[in-house]
């Protein structure tokens, strides 16, 4: 995303706490700094994008960066992170005369490699629009709502997408079991309405190959995942198939590598097929 901003010639200064991460910005030709609050001197903009909201807040709470956000900058929150700590992170910034926008992305590596990343955007439309020229360079843009809505979308796109992986998962290997070939079942699938993300892409360009490398971690997708669940029951709103779906990919996450990627529960579930006997 950092190389996309500088080849469209916006001046990119960085902070990683990976010295890998600071080396790449710089060999893509942004600037790298060694502290958090030089980031923040003179910038307009200040685009983060972080594990969760406990980093977003401790990054957002530093004395040293705060006294460098000019008054009328712009804080774009890209991470996965709870709405209702966004909105409360917002007013305290606002406090400050600093602006915030919450941004978070849909599209993985590829997607942000290819400046075609879904971008989520909660906030005031006249912040968004001033946002909007750097922004765009990374992908289709859509103001979802006021502050903390992005994040919310996100949270709860991703309840959808593993949802639906862990079905279209269990619906391959049964008809597997059958017998059907899994390509076949995926051309039925895919012109039928059973098609998703999933039959789309995640099966037939990570699953089958066997390489499950999709880019997105499964504890990435499990953070998510208790991010739509939390605000469903923070809002009062149904949530049953949701808290099921979560418990199972709990589950899984419990017999998976830290590291593992989000589309090996297909893979877990197959093996625990196998084990079982069934």
């Amino acid at each position: 995303m950092s190389a996309r901003l500088v080849a469209a010639g916006h001046t990119v200064i960085g902070y990683d706490v990976s010295e890998q991460a600071r080396q790449r910005l710089a060999a893509a030709g942004g600037h790298d700094q060694r502290s958090l609050s030089d980031v923040a001197k003179g910038a307009r903009l200040v685009i983060l994008m972080l594990p969760n909201s406990d980093v977003v807040a401790s990054v957002l709470e530093d004395a040293a960066l705060l006294e460098r956000l000019e008054p009328g900058a712009i804080v774009v929150d890209m991470s996965s992170s709870e709405p209702l700590r966004t909105r409360a992170l917002a007013e305290s910034l606002g406090e400050r005369a600093v602006r915030m926008l919450d941004a978070p992305v849909s599209g993985g590596v590829s997607g942000a490699e290819a400046g075609k990343l879904t971008i989520m955007v909660g906030g005031d439309a006249s912040d968004v629009a001033e946002a909007k020229p750097y922004l765009a360079e990374l992908g289709r843009m859509v103001h979802v709502g006021p502050i903390g809505s992005g994040h919310a979308v996100k949270a709860l796109n991703n309840l959808l997408s593993a949802t639906h992986l862990w079905a279209t998962s269990e619906a391959m290997l049964i008809g597997e079991r059958f017998g059907i070939d899994p390509e076949v079942m995926l051309s039925v699938f895919n012109s039928s309405s059973g098609r998703s993300g999933s039959t789309e892409n995640k099966w037939p360009n990570f699953i089958i190959p066997g390489t499950f490398d999709s880019g997105f971690g499964l504890r990435l997708m499990l953070k998510d995942m208790n991010i739509a669940i939390q605000l469903a029951k923070q809002v009062g709103a149904p949530d049953a198939l949701g808290s099921c779906a979560l418990d199972l990919w709990d589950r899984a996450s419990q017999g998976l590598p830290a590291t593992a990627d989000h589309t090996e529960i297909a893979r877990w579930l197959a093996e625990g097929v196998r084990a079982s006997g069934q």
